[in-house]
């Protein structure tokens, strides 16, 4: 008996290669606004603060496009991302304290970082990816929780709880000036070199993502995350779909982990690999907009930025309201966990679909809002 290809299935991934990308103007003004602060930060805010809270939002940046690809493309819900991303960066101090500061020692480290990622991600795909979803969590849950463990008690080879210190490339250390003078205002030293391998890394594999989830292979994916029955009946093996997901996943947060590595020049459990990077990055996609890619930009900005200066916020408003004990002791800075949790929860709640899907729902034509929002 032959199996007949789905019609309506065929016809609905036909219609979404065609269909371009819905980025309205609001959407667009903002990416570019947050591209070009993130691309200036050296110049108008070169401040230490200034520049680790922009880096930390690059790196955030890819680490949670990566995990979109899975969860908000693919469908997969999985806790075993940071995993990946503490690989990457134990990949980097691990090679740089055994082989010295060279960039050798940083290639054969990003290599086998993401050697081992590749075969991890392969064998939870191909072994983990046949059971149900809840299933999978819990397996990649206790795979995570293993892996940071191992970690730990491995003092010789990761350092342990306190982690690895190393050094980096001449040309990347604070103290390498390039000029006697700074060019713009800005110091071309060690950190803005590293501020910009950052910056243009991500920058070219965050287009590669694009390129990806824009694909057929993407389209595909975005099927499987649909319905996987009438995917699967169409004749696309969805382990293999999924598990390759799973693999390039993997490999991008692999890269971001060794790029956090070489901007704080350290690394420990509780630096990549904690479960609140896990929920962390799992709340950025939720804001953003889950399958959307854009929304890893606005919500890495929004969370990070948040995280960072909220604090300092509370911080002048309550001295301005230092006459009303009240309110003084409301807003205490000691109390930033507090607001910042239900910032986003009044996000969830306002934003179901992300920031970019409530930005790109504003763009649609009358008769369209009535429709589904756009994937």
């Amino acid at each position: 008996m032959t199996c007949r290809p789905d019609p309506v299935l065929a016809r609905t991934l036909l219609h979404k290669s065609r269909r371009p990308a819905n980025v309205g103007a609001a959407l667009a003004a903002l990416l570019l606004a947050i591209l070009l602060l993130l691309a200036l930060v050296p110049f108008v805010f070169p401040g230490a603060r200034s520049m680790s809270v922009a880096a930390k939002i690059l790196v955030f940046i890819l680490l949670v496009a990566s995990y979109d690809l899975l969860l908000g493309y693919t469908g997969i819900v999985s806790f075993a991302h940071t995993m990946f991303f503490g690989i990457g960066a134990y990949g980097i101090a691990i090679a740089c304290t055994r082989l010295g500061p060279t960039w050798t020692a940083i290639g054969v480290g990003l290599l086998c970082a993401l050697v081992l990622s590749a075969l991890l991600s392969l064998a939870i795909g191909l072994f983990s990816l046949r059971v149900k979803a809840i299933f999978f969590a819990m397996i990649t849950l206790a795979v995570a929780a293993a892996f940071q463990t191992l970690a730990s008690q491995l003092s010789e080879l990761t350092g342990g709880e306190d982690g690895l210190t190393f050094r980096v490339p001449q040309v990347l250390r604070p103290s390498f000036d390039l000029f006697d003078g700074p060019v713009l205002g800005a110091s071309i030293d060690g950190r803005f070199l590293t501020y910009y391998l950052l910056f243009f890394t991500v920058l070219l594999l965050f287009l590669a993502l694009l390129r990806i989830v824009n694909s057929p292979f993407g389209r595909v994916l975005q099927a499987i995350r649909e319905n996987d029955f009438r995917a699967e009946a169409i004749g696309y093996r969805t382990v293999v779909f999924r598990t390759v997901s799973n693999v390039l996943a993997a490999m991008f947060a692999t890269v971001a982990g060794a790029l956090l590595a070489l901007w704080l020049r350290y690394n420990g459990p509780d630096t990549s690999l904690s479960f609140e990077i896990m929920l962390d990055t799992l709340l950025i996609v939720v804001i953003g907009g889950m399958g959307t890619m854009y929304g890893a930009v606005i919500g890495s900005a929004f969370f990070v930025l948040a995280q960072s200066y909220l604090q300092d916020l509370m911080r002048w408003v309550s001295e301005a309201f230092s006459a009303l004990p009240v309110a003084a002791t409301l807003f205490s800075p000691d109390r930033w966990l507090l607001w910042l949790g239900l910032l986003f929860v009044l996000s969830v709640y306002h934003f179901p679909t992300g920031v970019v899907g409530r930005l790109r729902l504003r763009a649609l034509p009358a008769p369209a809002v009535q429709g589904k929002t756009p994937a």
